[in-house]
């Protein structure tokens, strides 16, 4: 039994023994890998150890740089010259073929190097132009890819430690090509079943190759077909490159096996390092190796680079160009080939890695090629190479097909092998000195073979490599050089391996099994698995000799013989490149997507909104009776019908929309001629109504029957109007071409007013515009037309119903047929823009002159006033008017009369005779000349003078310190100074002069400065007004900017390591320096949303460094730079998946160990494997999505719309994190780093949200709540205990009640000194428009519950700073007076207690479109007016309603507020003592005027909150004013 289980051991090289065994092992058991067979240097032999030099290396640069042109010839040119030559030449010694390729299956035994080296290097085979086989073309630039070798990263670092490769198996006869190199290998290959190598269906065939990860799977070059199907799992990697090596491979695989099923009974001895030392290696070298000693622990048996080019080149020499099969009858027999023909033998170039073997799908099959081998004689052994293997050898890379020569040749190079000379002199060979030496044979046989070579290495025989020396050596048996090392190689395998058979003392073997053991021959092996006769097999396969039985037919050559399938270039991209863009197009498309949803959610969000605003109307709307017809109005092709409500009243015909607005009034007014037409067709449901002087009416029905009911109707109206009517029918085409539509006369009045105004203004005919070819029928026609009154209330922007437009059109309408014709429009029109002041306040004289006795009385003068005061939807009551109209008449001395003529009417406009001046009559379309605007812009600025215009102010303007208020600047205009020739022509002889604005000269010499000197300064003035944000900004950016260099650089330069440089240069370093910005950008971009931390470092010392207010805005920039550079990273990662695509395995295995095993497939992955099927791209893909979804509605235009989809979407900013988490950790390129980067600012930004969420958790009371004017709702809650606040800060509300639970930002209006807590919030959105509904005061006498409200702050912002500056401007638009509420009370209260405050003097402009639209502020300014005894706060109110108009209307407005604001010091508007003020406030001027105000102030706060545009405007005017060397304007601004 021992003697059995030794032979298992030792032959099987495995723990194969079967379980009844009655002896336990008793020797060592020997490791698959190769390790630990010499105890003294484990790794000698092991697999992956390095190779071991008999001769020093070789190299350019002496440690890893090989050799190449020119100092080397081009290894194509040295194939095609010393090579290449006729095949079918027999061996000199009947060598066959099975000896051949069994050589082949030993070197499989003991070397691997052909496995790409990481980084991938390449040493490129240049093809010279013209090559038959490889540029057939000419056009010279085929480069056939040559990898260099995997090598020992702990070589190659000098000269003396010079590059080594390594061997990839172990370097011991060991099996390891029939059981692997690895114990998982062989554990692969077993089937754990008595011992046996696991089989397919076919016990005699091994189970395909399904792992990858073992063996080599190249396509094939004939066909291309590729992947491990048809593959057999072997212990060598290569195994299956041809059905030869294939067939040894089975061969070894059934005599495994069945040795397993003998063991327990008496068998012979075999053993394949018997027959690999003893038989074959004496055949291959014709010398048999000396006796063996015993081992030598001290040997190294390490596998030379030199055996390597050695063994295997010699044996490509004796490749024939086909291959025999024959049965045991010594019949040879056809092969069926590719195309279905037969041939005689195996072509060898077509048969390289074939997945389908129709002549080998049997064991019968395998044993025919086995014996065919075993009959034929090899090739001759020389320097030629058959061009099966020469040109036509599996190609790496893109290529089908390689020259296998060239590519031995630059393998030595990148083995550093030493040149033929030297290795001759370092094995102790005699010297050659001449070319001819070399092979004296070859000399005599074909000289000019070593002439030419000698050309191509320039006559040195110097440079002669070892590998085409040692092959042009040789002549029938390998040379002096080859045989020398190969004969060395195997000496040293035996006698330094501690498990030689032959080693008695390893106890494996006694002495009679040892001999038993080398009685063993191949021929015993082939006998025992394919049956044959004995006497069918000649003894010695390795020889066939005459009167060996089975001749082969003829020695083979290429004639007869299917020709070799020629070379392919494979295009990795091929099919994808249709793909790969439609990919990148989807995610350019990801932000379009979001947009689109945006657009969606925001159109849903305002429809909601507009249904809530619109539920109180529709609720009052169905409460009314309404009468009157439904219907269409048919506006024209080009625009869409809208829905209206007919309305027959006694005179006119009405059209109002579902709200009850009228849309148009048509006047009834005989002797009009109207034409009443009606459709025939289509159900006739259409009406024509026709009137002159009015664009005509169209009408659309649902039901005939609804349109005879209106018509009924409308003949009776027309005849109670006393109206001739015509009536007639047309084709509903027919009738809506002859319809006037509102456009045509919308071109038609267009042309009157331009024609119109030509003649008042003195302008060209041709100014007026271009008219069509018609110009003289359609000028008629525009001329000869007439308004009615509601086209002139739209020409002059305002409603028919108006007073105003009613006195002026009565005025206008001469003839009182109730339309104005082209001559009554100009007659009005030149008053007003060519009359004096007495002329124009003539006209309004008669305006209000109702009841026409030249008089107007007080009722008549209050009428007049409530006209102009409809512009400004203000409501003043009779009482309020009457107390204005009593001041203006005792103000004139006009007290004791009750009517007045035009005389003392313009003696109570004698001091605005300037306004009247540039009075005109703004027509709607028709743009008032600039030079007007700068004229008459009614502005006020501070000056130094002593102006006090209150009581209380005018008793302290005693004391010698100038007093700061507001006043009108009004326009002088002194006769000496004549207008301009502009102005003088267009607007006629009466505007004599004028004079410009004066402004208040500064107190400090001014000196004259260079350009260059202003700019400098300018530029000083920017860096010390922003230096803050500078300092910040910039050491940001500098620490994003050198973590993006730092990775683009290592990268560039210092990563040659990893050879993904080589690969993707420029997309790997944009993606790894982006991805190095952006992880520190989405890392510390949590912290500006630190609101508590903000707010606690806001008072520290951090503030004098640190811009706070702008962490916001800071927000927004890192953000923006963020998605640029995500772009950015993306785009890299483009250029790198493309480039992946198109890579091959070899190069991606070294790239990405963890991804890939370079496997010989060489086919990359598809493009959308990177995109979808890894963790990365899959990560990125939805990243990207998250981005434009977050950036999307993060924008400022969706935000105003649809807050609720902002604050969900930006929730996503969790996802967002792990997806960078997890888009990182996969580690594909390099280590994570994102988790350096982010995890201080998650902690930070953690133990800030829980600060909020702690706070979040506290139900709060509201305490009243009261809805104001102008959607505003006031709420008063309990202030939380605790809860410590500045004024000028905000809060965060949310109320569960709406049943969501998102946070709003909202600025507190109370004071700190308050108990509770107070907010005015606008219904400017769904969500306070339902917090307004929820609110609102409960009907009847129930008793108010009030939802309660979740707080969250107060937080910091840059107003609650206005303390710290001695002069503070607050500048409020909108509801952004919220802030400026709790400041203005905050100062009050603080002057009254006595406290000391900093600051001396504020300034508070409130911007607002009307007076009613924050009534609320109101009060609370009257607070303060009241309670400012030191006189600390000025108040100034702009209408912005009113802006730019300088017609009538705002001209009489602008006299009365000054003179209310005169007599009673208080706005007309208002009711406070604030002046007011009409447009906009011109904030450069008002900074300038401050200056001289407070000449002693270096720096004043400027603190705004508003409309984006108005906040825009502040911070221009600040930075125009700070340019100069002067007082210093700090702008603070709100975000939330």
């Amino acid at each position: 039994m021992r003697f059995c289980l030794a032979l298992a051991w030792t032959l099987l090289v495995g723990p194969w023994a079967p379980m009844e065994a009655e002896n336990p092992i008793s020797w060592e058991v020997q490791r698959f890998d190769g390790w630990y067979n010499n105890l003294m240097e484990h790794r000698w032999g092991s697999k992956g150890s390095r190779l071991q030099r008999t001769i020093p290396a070789s190299y350019a640069d002496g440690v890893y740089q090989p050799l190449g042109e020119p100092y080397l010839p081009n290894a194509r040119d040295l194939s095609n010259t010393a090579m290449k030559g006729p095949a079918g030449q027999a061996s000199q010694r009947n060598r066959t073929v099975l000896g051949v390729f069994f050589g082949y299956h030993v070197l499989s035994d003991l070397v691997s190097v052909e496995t790409p080296g990481c980084p991938a290097e390449f040493l490129n085979i240049r093809i010279p132009p013209g090559d038959p086989v490889f540029d057939p073309d000419q056009r010279g630039d085929v480069v056939l890819p040559f990898q260099r070798s995997r090598w020992d990263p702990e070589t190659g670092r000098s000269p003396s430690n010079p590059r080594d490769l390594t061997n990839e198996v172990t370097g011991w006869l060991d099996g390891s090509s029939i059981y692997g190199s690895s114990h998982s290998w062989s554990d692969a290959l077993r089937s754990f079943s008595k011992g046996q190598l696991a089989s397919g269906p076919d016990p005699a065939f091994p189970r395909d190759s399904q792992n990858s990860l073992l063996m080599w799977a190249a396509p094939d070059p004939a066909t291309g077909q590729r992947g491990p199907q048809g593959l057999y799992a072997f212990g060598a990697e290569k195994g299956n490159r041809d059905p030869f090596l294939q067939a040894l491979g089975l061969l070894w695989f059934r005599y495994h096996n069945l040795w397993a099923q003998r063991l327990a009974s008496p068998c012979p001895l075999s053993d394949p390092q018997n027959i690999a030392l003893y038989e074959w290696l004496p055949s291959f070298l014709q010398k048999t190796p000396p006796e063996y000693t015993g081992y030598k622990p001290f040997l190294d048996p390490s596998i030379s680079p030199e055996f390597v080019v050695a063994s295997e080149q010699f044996l490509s020499t004796m490749v024939p160009p086909g291959i025999y099969m024959r049965n045991s009858s010594c019949h040879f027999q056809g092969v069926i080939n590719q195309n279905s023909s037969v041939s005689r033998a195996f072509r060898v170039c077509n048969n390289y890695w074939k997945r389908e073997h129709p002549n080998l799908r049997s064991a019968k099959d395998v044993d025919a090629l086995l014996l065919g081998m075993a009959s034929q004689i090899a090739e001759r052994e020389d320097h030629v190479v058959v061009e099966d293997v020469r040109d036509f050898w599996p190609g790496p890379l893109k290529f089908s097909r390689t020259d296998h020569l060239a590519g031995c040749l630059q393998r030595g190079r990148d083995l550093g092998l030493p040149s033929y000379t030297k290795a001759r002199e370092a094995l102790g060979l005699p010297p050659i000195t001449r070319w001819q030496d070399i092979n004296p044979e070859l000399t005599r046989s074909d000289g000019t073979v070593l002439e030419a070579i000698a050309v191509l290495y320039n006559q040195d025989l110097s440079r002669l490599e070892l590998l085409p020396g040692g092959l042009l050596e040789s002549h029938g048996d390998p040379g002096p050089l080859f045989s020398t090392i190969v004969l060395n190689q195997f000496v040293r395998l035996r006698d330094g391996d501690r498990y030689w058979f032959e080693n008695i003392k390893n106890g494996l073997f006694s002495e009679q099994e040892i001999a038993e053991i080398r009685n063993t021959s191949l021929w015993d092996v082939l006998v025992a698995i394919t049956n044959v006769n004995p006497s069918a097999l000649q003894p010695n396969v390795f020889f066939w000799r005459e009167g060996d039985p089975c001749p082969q037919p003829r020695q083979l050559s290429t004639e007869g013989l299917p020709t070799c399938a020629p070379p392919v270039i494979r295009d990795y991209f091929e099919g994808s490149g249709f793909g790969f863009g439609v990919t990148i197009g989807i995610l350019c498309c990801f932000p379009l997507v979001s947009l689109l949803s945006a657009w969606i959610v925001a159109q849903l969000r305002m429809r909601n909104f507009k249904r809530l605003q619109g539920q109180d109307r529709q609720s009052i709307m169905s409460e009314k009776l309404v009468e009157g017809v439904e219907a269409l109005e048919w506006q024209g092709r080009k625009e869409p019908c809208r829905p209206v409500l007919v309305q027959l009243q006694p005179g006119q015909i009405r059209l109002v929309d579902g709200r009850l607005t009228v849309l148009r009034t048509i006047q009834l007014r005989p002797p009009q001629q109207v034409n009443l037409i009606l459709s025939n067709n289509r159900g006739r449901r259409t009406l024509l109504l026709k009137i002159p002087k009015e664009y005509d009416l169209v009408l659309l029905f649902n039901l005939e029957g609804e349109r005879q009911a209106l018509v009924e109707n409308l003949r009776g109206a027309l005849k109670e109007s006393g109206l001739s009517f015509q009536e007639w029918e047309l084709h509903e085409q027919e009738l809506m071409r002859a319809a006037v539509t509102r456009e045509h006369r919308s071109h038609l009045l267009e042309t009157f007013f331009r024609h119109l105004f030509s003649q008042v203004l003195d302008i060209n005919q041709a100014d007026a515009g271009t008219l069509p070819l018609d110009s003289s029928q359609k000028v008629q026609e525009a001329l000869t037309c007439e308004l009615s009154r509601t086209e002139f209330a739209e020409s002059l922007g305002l409603k028919p119903q108006d007073m105003f437009v009613e006195s002026m059109f009565s005025l206008a309408d001469k003839d009182g047929n109730g339309y104005l014709s082209f001559r009554e429009f100009l007659d009005i029109l030149v008053v007003f823009m060519k009359g004096s002041p007495e002329e124009k306040s003539r006209l309004m004289f008669r305006m209000y002159d109702f009841d026409g006795n030249g008089l107007i009385s007080k009722d008549e003068f209050i009428r007049m006033l409530r006209s102009f005061i409809e512009i400004s939807n203000n409501c003043l009551s009779k009482a309020q008017l009457a107390e204005v109209v009593e001041s203006m008449f005792r103000e004139s001395g006009f007290q004791d009369k009750e009517e007045l003529t035009w005389e003392d009417f313009h003696f109570m406009l004698r001091d605005h005779d300037t306004d009247l001046r540039f009075t005109q009559l703004c027509v709607k379309g028709v743009e008032v000349p600039e030079v007007i605007k700068d004229l008459c812009r009614r502005a006020s600025y501070v000056s130094p003078e002593k102006i006090c215009p209150s009581p209380r102010v005018r008793a302290r303007c005693s004391r010698s310190d100038v007093q700061t208020e507001w006043t009108p600047q009004r326009l002088q205009c002194p006769m000496d100074t004549d207008p301009p020739q502009e102005i003088r022509r267009r607007f006629g002889k009466k505007v004599t002069s004028f004079q410009p604005l004066l402004f208040t000269e500064a107190h400090r010499e001014k000196f004259q400065r260079s350009r260059r000197h202003q700019t400098v300064q300018q530029f000083k003035r920017f860096v010390e007004n922003y230096r803050r944000h500078i300092g910040c900004v910039a050491v940001f950016y500098a620490i994003a900017g050198g973590l993006f260099l730092e990775r683009a650089y290592y990268y560039a330069f210092a990563a040659h390591h990893m050879g993904i440089t080589d690969t993707t240069r420029v997309g790997i370093i944009l993606s790894r320096g982006t991805a190095a910005s952006i992880s520190f950008m989405f890392s510390y971009i949590l912290l500006t949303m630190c609101r508590n931390l903000i707010t606690f470092l806001r008072e520290t010392f951090l503030n004098r460094y640190v811009p706070f207010d702008a962490a916001v805005d800071f927000h927004r920039l890192i953000a923006s730079t963020a998605i640029v550079l995500t772009v950015l990273h993306s785009a890299g990662h483009v250029v790198n998946v493309f480039l992946f695509s198109i890579s091959p395995l070899s190069v991606l295995s070294c790239l990405f160990p963890g991804l890939f095993h370079d496997d010989g497939s060489e086919f990359p992955q598809k493009y959308y494997w990177w995109f979808f099927q890894t963790v990365p791209g899959l990560t990125g893909v939805v990243l990207l999505l998250v981005l434009a979804i977050m950036y999307v509605f993060a924008s400022h235009h969706f935000r105003r719309r649809s807050f609720r989809g902002f604050w969900l979407t930006h929730h996503l900013y969790i996802l967002l994190y792990v997806l960078l988490i997890i888009h990182g950790s996969f580690a594909l390129i390099q280590l994570p780093r994102f988790h350096i980067f982010f995890l201080v600012p998650a902690l930070i930004y953690g133990g800030d949200k829980l600060v909020s969420l702690s706070r979040k958790k506290v139900e709060i009371s509201v305490v009243k709540a009261e809805l104001l004017p102008s959607g505003v709702t006031y709420l008063r809650f309990q202030r939380p205990q605790g809860f410590e606040y500045k004024s000028g800060q905000w809060v965060r509300i949310a109320c569960l009640a709406l049943g969501t639970t998102e946070y709003h930002p909202f600025t507190l209006t109370s004071a700190p000194h308050e108990d509770t807590l107070s907010l005015h919030i606008r219904a400017a959105g769904p969500w306070t428009t339902r917090l307004r509904e929820i609110y609102s005061p409960p009907m009847g006498d129930r008793c108010a519950k009030y939802p309660k409200l979740y707080l969250d702050g107060p937080f910091g912002e840059g107003h609650q700073e206005w303390h710290k500056f001695e002069v503070s401007v607050l500048v409020g638009g909108g509801i952004g007076v919220t802030p400026f509420a709790s400041i203005l009370k905050d100062l009050v209260f603080k002057s009254s207690v006595s406290c000391q405050v900093f600051c001396k003097k504020i300034y508070f402009i409130w911007v607002t479109r009307t007076q009613r639209q924050f009534e609320w502020l109101a009060d609370i300014i009257r607070e303060v007016e009241e309670n400012d005894h030191q006189d600390l706060v000025s108040v100034h109110i702009y209408i912005t309603q009113l802006a730019e108009k300088f017609d009538l209307r705002t001209t009489m407005l602008y006299i009365c507020e000054r003179h209310f604001q005169k007599v009673l010091n208080r706005s007309l508007f208002t009711g406070l003592r604030s002046v007011t003020h009409f447009g906009r406030p011109p904030f450069e001027p008002f900074f300038n005027s401050l200056q001289e105000v407070h000449p002693q102030v270096r720096k004043i706060g400027v603190f705004s909150c508003g409309p984006p545009g108005m906040t825009k405007n502040v911070e221009k005017a600040c930075q125009v004013i700070n340019r100069q060397d002067r007082t210093h304007f700090s702008h603070h601004y709100e975000n939330f």
